[in-house]
């Protein structure tokens, strides 16, 4: 019903960028959390960045300022580019959202929260 489908993850040198892509799908109405994780190799999957609906972003502790999350509530997708990236961002990078959403039949409303995948990336020094 509904699917966050991640894209953008890679292998880069340090130093380098990547733009990390969270689409959703599904009956959606309205996503009212929409945020990036990460989890690297033996530590805890942590919040690295969200944005609002109104396509406000939020950065926790664990954000370098080389981070930025941006949204296109058109196409249900937020993004997360990446900027002189180094070795200890490695990761798999998640996205996640509680998502209000119509039953398959149009149904009822529901409101659940969804993870993507995962995607990796990978810095190389």
């Amino acid at each position: 019903q509904v699917q966050l489908v991640e894209s953008g993850g890679g292998l880069v040198q340090a130093g380098g960028s990547l733009r990390l892509s969270c689409a959703a799908s599904g009956s959606i109405l309205s996503m009212n959390f929409r945020g990036w994780y990460r989890q690297a190799p033996g530590k805890q999957r942590e919040l690295v960045a969200d944005i609002t609906s109104g396509g406000n972003p939020d950065y926790t502790d664990a954000v370098p300022a080389r981070f930025t999350v941006s949204s296109d509530s058109r196409k249900n997708t937020w993004y997360l580019q990446m900027n002189s990236l180094k070795p200890e961002d490695t990761a798999v990078y998640y996205c996640n959202a509680d998502v209000t959403f119509t039953g398959s039949t149009g149904v009822g409303i529901y409101q659940l929260n969804y993870w993507g995948q995962g995607t990796q990336v990978t810095v190389s020094s």
